[in-house]
């Protein structure tokens, strides 16, 4: 069976069931699952003249690397995997390790009761370990060393367009414009195969945003009952112009689906699958050469299946917290990427 069949049935299997359940709950109480899983953006409306904030912390870890969909070792890498911008002949330093860290503010209001507009700030902390190898062949490794980035990434600015609400069914359009805020021209000190240390570029993947405004479009689907709520997302973002360093990064495509029950006590549990693919990085950074992994343009993207579960809960009929726990169920990495371990996010929500 292949993905697309596995995720087709993915998304029958939470929405189709329960798609003409009726609504039965009181619009003036906040219950815990009016809104998505707190991992899911752009999720939900609000009423004519109504505001809302939000905080958001996404921790994600990653280690080891893979190959396609198969694990390779940092030793095979630094033997078998051909450097693009030789000499070396071979790749010199392979990542071991990465942790990501993102606080993102939203803001969100609506004129009327038909527009929703909000807008998003993000701040990225990224620290990754890295293991050099000696000399310009064979497998033997000289040490290892950790860089480390901070700062504002890109934002967004957008609005939800109400398509249908009616009998416990929403449908809004998605659309937002990713401002290229963050850094691309981050630098920290690295550890040479010459056994010498000296300040350099980072790759892609260690600076803080893309350095392309990008379009963000898509569709939000959502549905309830007394007990139950779900939905569907599906949001495509692309570049609109290539970067000032000579690069753009690559489409990206996200389809998300979720299931979410009502428990005593204003709390929810929720169930949610998530497909990503994004392509890879077109063009290069001249500055970005170094005999790493991620330096190659080629080794970004692919696509993969994740799933997540969350929970929820409303405190004093305004606040809502919520905290979810996502992991990968199968993935294809073009190229040689690193493999992800898991992330968790946790949210705060106030209308008002």
């Amino acid at each position: 069976m292949n993905k697309k069949t596995i995720l087709s049935a993915c998304f029958a299997a939470l929405c189709c069931p329960i798609a003409f359940a009726d609504s039965g709950n009181d619009h003036n109480l906040l219950y815990p699952d009016d809104h998505a899983p707190i991992g899911v953006m752009g999720d939900h409306m609000h009423a004519a003249g109504e505001f809302m904030f939000s905080y958001r912390f996404m921790h994600m870890n990653m280690s080891g690397m893979v190959q396609g969909k198969k694990s390779i070792s940092a030793s095979d890498i630094a033997t078998s995997v051909a450097n693009p911008f030789a000499p070396p002949a071979t790749v010199r330093v392979v990542p071991k390790d990465m942790t990501s860290n993102m606080h993102m503010l939203g803001f969100m209001y609506a004129p009327n009761d038909d527009i929703t507009l909000m807008a998003m700030l993000n701040y990225i902390e990224r620290d990754m370990d890295l293991t050099t190898f000696q000399g310009m062949m064979g497998g033997t490794a000289l040490g290892q060393f950790s860089t480390e980035v901070s700062g504002l990434a890109d934002s967004k600015l957008g609005l939800l367009y109400r398509l249908y609400d009616e009998g416990g069914h929403h449908l809004h359009f998605n659309l937002a414009w990713v401002i290229a805020n963050g850094s691309t021209d981050e630098t920290d000190d690295v550890l040479t195969p010459m056994n010498m240390r000296m300040t350099m570029r980072l790759p892609y993947s260690m600076q803080l945003g893309s350095g392309s405004d990008q379009a963000e479009f898509g569709l939000t689907y959502t549905g309830k009952n007394e007990q139950l709520s779900w939905g569907a997302q599906a949001l495509t973002t692309t570049p609109l112009e290539r970067n000032d360093e000579g690069y753009t990064v690559g489409d990206k495509y996200q389809m998300s689906s979720w299931l979410a029950y009502q428990l005593p006590q204003s709390t929810s549990l929720s169930l949610r699958l998530i497909y990503n693919h994004s392509e890879d990085i077109k063009g290069q950074d001249n500055q970005i050469m170094a005999p790493v992994t991620t330096a190659n343009p080629a080794n970004y993207g692919g696509h993969n299946l994740q799933a997540a579960m969350g929970v929820n809960t409303v405190l004093m009929n305004k606040h809502r917290i919520g905290l979810e726990y996502q992991v990968p169920i199968n993935y294809h990495a073009n190229g040689i990427q690193m493999d992800m371990d898991n992330m968790l996010t946790l949210g705060y929500q106030l209308a008002f």
